[in-house]
């Protein structure tokens, strides 16, 4: 990845919070937050990969499906930019969540707290 892949702006795939939480059971949610943050409230299923750890390396260890969407999710999306980016490059069909998880608790969508990542 080059420097401009890790900026956290420009444009990249999104899904609206409202499509995500109809598909929940069709894609797999990857959580960019710290683990603190994803403790706290995430997307039930969502595995956490903090942005500051998304190595090649690391995104192998998740076991992903390439066969299944991806959602990258942070707080406001723009955390999830870069890592959206690099799981395009490494051949994934990604998307980010439209306005983060600030969207998703907007929407009153369901979340689970006090467990911890994977990441």
């Amino acid at each position: 990845m080059n420097l401009f892949d890790w900026l956290p702006f420009g444009r990249v795939p999104e899904i609206p919070s409202e499509a995500l939480n109809e598909q929940l059971k069709d894609v797999q949610i990857v959580d960019v937050r710290t683990p603190g943050e994803f403790q706290q409230s995430h997307i039930q299923g969502a595995i956490n990969l903090p942005i500051t750890h998304f190595s090649k390396k690391a995104i192998s260890r998740l076991s992903l499906d390439q066969s299944i969407p991806v959602v990258t999710v942070c707080l406001s999306a723009h955390r999830s930019i870069p890592a959206t980016r690099r799981l395009k490059q490494l051949g994934y069909d990604v998307k980010q969540l439209h306005g983060g998880m600030q969207a998703w608790w907007k929407g009153n969508y369901p979340v689970v707290s006090g467990q911890r990542g994977n990441g």
